[in-house]
């Protein structure tokens, strides 16, 4: 969603098994060593106590005498099918409050609606002001004490700022247009009708809920370590992570999301007459030696699955200004001179620590070999969203959430491709809970002014959320 700054990209779900195919090496990575609730990884502890409990649960669910829904889970499924209006009225109300990132009122303004319905549900809500970051800040609340926690995650920004001018809901049948009506104000609606459709059933108390609507996923303020502080921290209390982005399709939710990180290469050459250009004196100019690195990082990383490293901004002349927190910046250059700076940004985007951790290495050593004459590189790192890797708690998960959807006569959801998707919120809390993710609103054009919402399935991605999070709650501890 960059998640940032990251466009959910659009498109049907197919081929799903294929991506699994291509990391089954990675899988085997994972479950060497998962993080402990100390945060220090075990290479012996290849199943931990909450994912064997997944393992159990989704076998369970796959029983054919589970394979109907209980007295109960009908009863929450009827109230889900009937809170369609509602749903669309409160979807509207927040849709046309503005709430771009950097618009600090608008988020908290936002939040107060979306507290306003946690509270008439019996939730103990706080808001946690990130004037620290320059950031409007975050809407938690909790309920219940259940056995096993569920920590669901959405967002209350927007990359829509007052100054755009796609400002308002409109709708047209069952389709609406506006900003933030899939990514992700139509998800946070569904998270709360969900919640509506337990409370109504007279089972909300039953479970343990940590509900989590950050301020900034769209353009996330840092520190990292104090903008996601309450969310990881929530984490720690939790044993499953349920993110409601948007559902990319109705068919398929995400166990896997890429990190985004960032990478600066700055190259100095030698300032003379272009005259003298590739002169024992002066050598290659920066310019060159830049293209050198690119042109080598293309070579080396291309093709290898899920890796990507794109280099957004370049600058490039005899002086360079950038600012990277304002993505701009200027440079002055002539023809009859060799230039002496060069500046690119650019993000990286990997399935797996590891997988980060060997791109980085790899670019390393590409900008300290084989300079051309008279020209130093560097390069340095900035860590933005860490990725969220396929494990088998998020493959359990994801089970549980297929035979639900099967039970209610929708069909199978299989796992969504990562590359086809961008960093999100979930991916903070992947070290301390298993996970899964874009079971939100269902439409198309996020990030745009074209950004769309088919009403029609709200009702069941409601039911099917509400359903699946009542299962959740009927376990023992996981832990």
């Amino acid at each position: 969603m960059q998640a940032c700054d990251d466009n959910e990209p659009d498109g049907q779900h197919g081929q799903e098994q294929m991506w699994m195919q291509l990391n089954e090496q990675l899988w085997r990575k994972i479950n060497q060593g998962r993080k402990t609730d100390q945060g220090h990884v075990s290479d012996s502890q290849t199943v931990s106590a909450p994912l064997m409990g997944l393992f159990v649960l989704a076998f369970c669910f796959a029983m054919p005498v589970s394979a109907d829904l209980s007295q109960v889970e009908s009863r929450i499924a009827e109230i889900a099918k009937q809170q369609k209006d509602p749903a669309v009225a409160l979807l509207e109300e927040v849709v046309n409050i503005n709430s771009g990132t950097m618009n600090l009122a608008g988020v908290k303004a936002v939040g107060k609606v979306f507290q306003r319905e946690l509270d008439a549900l019996g939730f103990d809500t706080v808001w946690h002001d990130m004037s620290a970051v320059n950031r409007s800040g975050h809407l938690f609340a909790t309920i219940g004490s259940g056995n096993v926690c569920q920590l669901l995650i959405g967002h209350l920004d927007t990359v829509f700022e007052p100054s755009s001018a796609f400002q308002q809901f409109r709708r047209t049948g069952d389709e609406a247009i506006g900003p933030g009506v899939n990514d992700m104000k139509g998800g946070d609606v569904v998270m709360v009708y969900a919640l509506k459709a337990l409370k109504e059933a007279g089972v909300l108390d039953q479970g343990k809920y940590i509900v989590a609507l950050i301020g900034d996923e769209e353009k996330s303020g840092s520190p990292k370590s104090i903008s996601r502080h309450h969310l990881i921290e929530a984490a720690k209390q939790c044993d499953i992570a349920l993110g409601f982005e948007i559902a990319t399709s109705l068919d398929a939710a995400t166990i896997a999301r890429r990190g985004s990180s960032g990478w600066m290469l700055k190259v100095e050459g030698q300032q003379a007459h272009s005259s003298l250009i590739f002169s024992e004196a002066v050598g290659s100019g920066a310019i060159f030696e830049a293209a050198r690195i690119l042109a080598a990082f293309h070579e080396t990383l291309v093709g290898e699955p899920y890796l990507s490293f794109n280099p957004g901004v370049i600058l490039g002349g005899t002086a360079v200004q950038y600012d990277p927190s304002q993505n701009k910046g200027d440079t002055f250059g002539k023809t009859n001179v060799v230039a002496g700076q060069v500046v690119v940004h650019g993000g990286l985007r990997t399935l797996s620590k590891e997988q980060e951790q060997s791109a980085r290495q790899r670019m390393s050593a590409i900008v300290a070999s084989h300079s051309l004459p008279k020209t130093k590189a560097t390069i340095t790192f900035t860590d933005g969203y860490p990725p969220m890797a396929p494990t088998p708690g998020n493959e359990a998960l994801l089970q549980v959430l297929s035979e639900v959807s099967e039970d209610l006569g929708y069909g199978p959801v299989n796992a969504f491709d990562p590359g086809k998707r961008g960093a999100a919120d979930v991916s903070f809390v992947a070290d301390y809970v298993d996970a899964i993710d874009g079971i939100g609103a269902e439409g198309t054009g996020a990030h745009s002014t074209e950004e769309r919402i088919d009403l029609s399935t709200l009702p069941m991605l409601i039911e099917r959320a509400a359903v699946l999070m009542y299962r959740l709650s009927r376990k023992d501890s996981l832990r």
